[in-house]
C-alpha cells in the first residue's frame, strides 16, 4: 500500500511481518509515534478507555480499510492503535 505519505511494505513470505513508513499522518491531526495492530480494536479501544488514558484521535473506521484511534503514553508518545477490517 502507498497512500504518498504513508508506505506499508509486506513480507511476500510472511504477510504478518510488516513495517508501516509515515511522513506525516494526513488523516489526523497529530502524528503517531508508533501503530500496535490488535485482533480487536473496539476492546482494545474500551479497555484504554477504562484507564483514563488520553485518547488524542478517535476510534475511526479509514479508507483504506483500517479502524483505529490513538493514545498517548504515559511519557508522551502517540501509539496508533489498529485492526483491518
Amino acid at each position: 500500500m502507498n497512500l504518498g505519505w504513508v508506505v506499508n511494505l509486506v513480507s511476500p513470505s510472511n504477510p504478518t511481518a510488516q513495517v508501516i513508513l509515515i511522513t506525516r499522518d494526513a488523516a489526523a491531526s497529530v502524528n503517531p509515534d508508533l501503530s500496535v495492530e490488535v485482533d480487536d480494536v473496539d476492546a482494545a479501544y474500551e479497555a484504554v478507555r477504562a484507564t483514563g488514558a488520553e485518547i488524542v484521535h478517535p476510534i475511526t473506521d479509514e479508507q483504506w480499510g483500517v479502524r483505529r484511534f490513538f493514545v498517548r503514553d504515559p511519557n508522551g508518545k502517540v501509539v496508533n492503535v489498529v485492526s483491518h477490517r
